[in-house]
């Protein structure tokens, strides 16, 4: 096999190593419903503003009964701090991606104890409300 043909896959995978995967799937994964779920936060990139996506994250929260502890936006980026009836904390960071797309990850539990279902029941109720 011809060693030059082996160079620009390998320099591919040196940069989505490098760069993060979220970034390559980004685009495909809009449309598609797609998460990605790396060191306990699900992501999910949507096709909505940010600002819709914001609201939609706290009406999420509130239908929950899932407290908001705290909400810092820079305009860019949102990050809401929240905590279950059980104590469970819950963090969801909101970044705008291009301005009718935003990326949306959730973290449910502590380092080590994620809770990916709880994860996924916030996405599924942010999704459903965006489609409204």
């Amino acid at each position: 096999m011809n060693k030059k043909l082996l160079i620009p896959p390998l320099v591919l995978s040196f940069w989505v190593l490098m760069v993060g995967c979220g970034f390559v799937v980004t685009g495909a994964a809009v449309g598609a419903g797609v998460y990605t779920y790396m060191d306990g936060q699900l992501q999910r990139s949507y096709q909505a503003p940010f600002d819709q996506t914001n609201q939609a994250c706290m009406a999420t929260l509130q239908s929950l009964k899932i407290a908001i502890i705290e909400e810092s936006s820079d305009g860019l980026n949102t990050t809401i701090k929240a905590q279950r009836t059980d104590g469970t904390p819950i963090t969801i960071q909101t970044a705008m991606i291009e301005p009718k797309i935003t990326e949306v990850s959730v973290r449910s539990g502590v380092v080590g104890v994620w809770d990916k279902k709880v994860s996924e029941l916030i996405h599924a109720s942010i999704a459903q409300r965006l489609q409204q």
